[in-house]
């Protein structure tokens, strides 16, 4: 057999466990490697709103895996190339912003999905076929069941259309999005207003009730409160964050002022 290489946010998920992501918008694969070596096991990198282009990308799953944790690709909405590609270059998984209905799940996996599931074009010649070097039925079965697929609810809309979305085949995870959520009910930013809270709970009950996953963006003192309602699939933080904060405190502990805050 090739040595094809397990999603590790799959084999936990399947345990029962909960995966921690951290989020990368600074196109670095050196933050993958340093948030990964702090114990991170999925770490999610962006095409929907950074400039990652396909070479960016290669070094960002290389950076994951030298480190033993799973890269997961935002993808953007666009061709059937921009859902193909990064696993083509071996991520673990993709995400898909906006999917609004059970239409469009089926969309996203009919395309990135092997039969019996979709119909993905084969190739086999890049790093997630092993370069041609493995058997072709080998590779079709360990790539559906070893790369996760994630659909994003992130519209009042598909509050509607929760549970024919969580019925799709193909689907391993739904993911609740609670920023643009908000701004889909007219309260930008307010991520912690009840009718959020209640759309997110909602979307841990549907994909329970289908078998999926759910998943959703949490901070550190809110993650018992996720896991009871389900979420398994958890983003702590991100790279900019992190970094910003890291700044000004530096600045606040030698009592610096910083001039730019001041401008109105």
């Amino acid at each position: 057999m090739y040595p094809f290489r397990k999603s590790v946010t799959l084999e936990k998920l399947r345990r029962g466990e909960t995966v921690f992501i951290f989020k990368s918008n600074l196109s670095c694969p050196r933050v993958l490697e340093i948030a990964a070596s702090c114990g991170f096991d999925c770490l999610w990198v962006c095409g929907e709103h950074v400039a990652n282009d396909p070479a960016v990308l290669e070094s960002q799953v290389l950076a994951a895996r030298s480190c033993g944790a799973d890269l997961m690709v935002r993808v953007p909405r666009g061709s059937y190339s921009d859902l193909v590609k990064p696993l083509e270059l071996d991520a673990a998984g993709i995400m898909v912003p906006h999917v609004m209905s059970k239409r469009d799940a089926e969309a996203v996996a009919r395309q990135v999905r092997f039969h019996p599931l979709g119909r993905r074009a084969i190739d086999g010649g890049n790093r997630d076929g092993g370069y041609c070097l493995a058997d072709f039925g080998e590779y079709i079965r360990f790539v559906n069941r070893n790369r996760f697929v994630t659909v994003q609810i992130e519209d009042a809309e598909a509050l509607e259309e929760l549970d024919g979305i969580c019925s799709v085949p193909g689907i391993d995870i739904v993911f609740f999005g609670p920023g643009d959520f908000s701004q889909s009910i007219g309260k930008p930013g307010e991520c912690n207003a009840l009718e959020v809270a209640a759309a997110r709970k909602r979307v841990a009950a549907a994909a329970l009730r289908h078998g999926k996953f759910a998943g959703t963006v949490g901070s550190p003192s809110g993650v018992r409160e996720l896991q009871q309602e389900g979420f398994r699939f958890i983003n702590l933080g991100a790279d900019v964050l992190g970094l910003g904060s890291y700044c000004r405190e530096l600045l606040a502990k030698a009592n610096i002022p910083n001039p730019k805050e001041e401008i109105s």
